[in-house]
């Protein structure tokens, strides 16, 4: 069933990706009076095709759902002697550079519409997230270094606002990616009770481009803040019954030291299969002392400990939602800011400074649709939206056989006042295809490795 979802999920997203490409062509062709004969989802042999509007336009279904097209009148495909004058004048090479400039444009752009259009909705209707407030933050990290200490809300990163946890590591991978400190605005606890501001710099040099791929945050020592260490419900025949721990209680110390929060004591239990714990336990305002024996249970070839009660992790979190207008101009701000960044990504790529096992293809995508999918809507969109920005930026690479490797010739038409040779283009065009196939390669080498680790 997982494999179904996956496999579901996956054409689901490319379906849609493809089809907003190819009508982003188709759209623009019409509209610049160039004749289509065909529009086709998917590649090789048709499987279903119907005619329609006054071009009679061939409207098709193809075997390999993998890509699309958009077939129009162009003499450099079909023979045009027998065509009217009329038709003639809507073959595509017959037309301005600069409307063949807007229509080979036109594919990518709708692609990055699509996803503007995405995150318009989401940031409208309301993304529920964890807040930026930090949990007790390790010594020696870069965050202790730079005086955050835990509990402190995140509000600003080098002056762009924060309000949610995926902001922060958006706006923090950012800064590292150009290495340079990030400085963030604080809003901390103090003594009185109430709420300080202040402004710290956390130093990124310490990150790998291989860091950023997980969870780096973690890494400089910023991590969610988790809910006190309190029992939520005490399961029956386990450790934490028998040693007669109750719903709500709130576990302070363990063997004498301060329990950070939730999560800390979980870990804690986890990594102390059969050995005792002395817990000092608050209940109904008066302090004691329990001792628990976690069991030994085997979960994934690993040995761990569990004493059989639930501990609330979820963070705190905030309704992300903004009016119309705010939504469309965040929007149109995240598709650049991601556009930007895989272009400074693919730059490192070349000049060595991140490795090409970052390149990936149609497997690791595949799973991602199904795992999107699952977690649910908001989830899947926004892996729709960043996969149509990723394809509109690819699409946009000055690569023969590709959307930008023809705005490249017609760019230099236009400097040059004439096009460029039929056999330059033919060259161009199988080193392009070698370069799409290298690529590709590497993307489902990639694939296989992750696969089997």
């Amino acid at each position: 069933m997982t494999l179904l979802q996956t496999v579901i999920a996956f054409l689901v997203a490319l379906g849609v990706l493809v089809v907003v490409h190819e009508l982003g062509h188709y759209w623009v062709a019409r509209w610049c009076g160039v004749k289509v004969l065909r529009f086709s989802l998917g590649m090789g042999r048709i499987i279903y095709s119907r005619r329609i509007g006054p071009d009679q336009t061939e409207w098709a279904l193809s075997a390999l759902p993998f890509g699309g097209y958009v077939k129009m009148l162009d003499a450099r495909e079909q023979d045009l002697s027998n065509l009217p004058a009329e038709d003639l004048k809507r073959e595509f090479t017959r037309q301005s550079v600069w409307k063949r400039i807007s229509i080979v444009a036109a594919g990518p752009l709708a692609n990055f519409l699509l996803a503007i259009a995405v995150f318009a909705g989401l940031y409208s209707y309301g993304i529920p997230e964890p807040t930026t407030h930090v949990r007790t933050v390790p010594e020696h990290s870069a965050a202790h270094q730079a005086g955050m200490r835990g509990g402190e809300l995140i509000t600003s990163v080098n002056g762009e606002p924060v309000r949610v946890w995926s902001d922060l590591r958006w706006k923090m991978m950012q800064a590292a990616i150009e290495k340079k400190p990030a400085r963030l605005e604080v809003e901390r606890p103090n003594t009185t009770g109430g709420k300080s501001l202040d402004t710290v710099s956390v130093r990124l040099d310490g990150l790998s481009t291989e860091d950023l791929e997980g969870d780096f945050l973690a890494k400089l020592g910023i991590d969610l803040a988790r809910p006190p260490a309190m029992i939520g419900k005490v399961l029956p025949d386990g450790p934490a019954m028998s040693a007669g721990l109750h719903d709500g209680d709130l576990i302070t110390r363990v063997n004498g030291k301060p329990v950070a929060d939730g999560l800390a004591f979980v870990e804690l239990v986890r990594a102390s299969p059969g050995r005792v714990l002395d817990l000092e336990v608050m209940r109904n305002g008066q302090i004691f002392h329990i001792r628990v024996t976690p069991e030994s249970y085997s979960k994934n070839g690993q040995t761990i400990g569990r004493i059989k009660a639930e501990v609330p992790l979820a963070p705190e979190m905030t309704v992300a939602s903004e009016a119309p207008p705010a939504a469309l101009a965040k929007a149109v701000r995240k598709t650049w800011d991601t556009s930007v960044l895989t272009l400074k990504m693919l730059g490192k790529m070349i000049v060595g400074e991140v490795s090409w096992k970052n390149i990936t293809g149609p497997i690791t995508i595949a799973d991602y649709a199904g795992q999107t999918a699952r977690i649910g809507a908001i989830s899947y969109l926004t892996f729709i939206a960043f996969i149509s920005i990723s394809l509109g930026v690819m699409n946009l690479l000055p690569i023969p056989v590709l959307d930008g490797g023809l705005l490249l010739y017609y760019s230099l038409e236009l400097l040059t006042g004439r096009a460029i040779p039929e056999r330059v283009g033919e060259v161009a065009q199988r080193a392009g295809v070698g370069i799409l196939m290298a690529l590709m390669a590497v993307a489902i080498f990639n694939d296989i490795v992750r696969l089997m680790s």
